[in-house]
């Protein structure tokens, strides 16, 4: 059977409400030049707490309820590299009971279209105890103005 690749439509800068300037680093480069894949990774829970802190009131050290990452993709669409200074657009997905999905997407500076983008799913639970805890009315209302515009 022949499997084909779903690649998902790339997303445009205005779908984004919020943005995350990142240079990046030396350390970034692979032995090929460019900026390895799992970097990606970490400039989307660097953009995806960042909004949370900035914008939700989340304190990361003192919360009595955190975020665990239970499901991520990406996707690539051209090559970044050191040094490059890098725009990461976070939008709010879906807002569940207890969790978060945010849809990322990492722009070279000025660029409309995306070098990468993907997902990534925060559950929140239980600093403690680790247990699935629901998403304050609060939090919710702060993150809503950061939902994902459609493309209509």
């Amino acid at each position: 059977m022949k499997s084909e690749s779903l690649k998902p439509l790339a997303r445009t800068r205005d779908q984004f409400q919020f943005f995350l300037n990142i240079q990046t680093r030396w350390a970034d480069n692979d032995i090929y030049g460019h900026v390895n894949n799992v970097t990606y990774y970490s400039y989307f829970d660097t953009a995806a707490n960042s909004l949370l802190i900035q914008h939700a009131g989340f304190d990361i050290h003192h919360s009595p309820i955190i975020g665990l990452v239970v499901d991520s993709a990406c996707s690539f669409f051209q090559e970044l590299s050191f040094p490059e200074m890098i725009e990461v657009g976070v939008a709010i997905g879906k807002i569940g009971r207890s969790s978060l999905r945010y849809e990322l997407a990492i722009f070279k500076q000025h660029h409309i279209q995306p070098s990468a983008q993907g997902h990534f799913v925060h559950v929140f639970v239980e600093r403690e105890t680790r247990k699935s805890t629901p998403i304050s009315e609060d939090m919710k209302q702060l993150l809503t103005p950061y939902q994902l515009k459609s493309t209509d």
